[in-house]
């Protein structure tokens, strides 16, 4: 299934998963090649207001700032 990215630089990553019926989102920030790569996983939940709430807690970004992954 697709996910968001942030609309400024891509770096921050929600990927969503469906496990036994329930959908799981995933947030990530990913690293750029010249550090290295990579990526690290801020935290999974299973609602869109505990997502909000993850994001304003772990990021500087909204859920107004993702946008759908190409």
């Amino acid at each position: 299934m697709r996910g968001w990215v942030c609309a400024c630089c891509g770096r921050w990553q929600v990927s969503i998963e469906r496990i036994s019926g329930r959908y799981l989102y995933r947030l990530v920030r990913c690293y750029p090649a010249e550090v290295g790569g990579g990526r690290n996983v801020l935290g999974e939940v299973g609602t869109v207001d505990a997502l909000e709430r993850l994001l304003r807690a772990r990021t500087p970004l909204t859920l107004a700032d993702l946008r759908e992954a190409a």
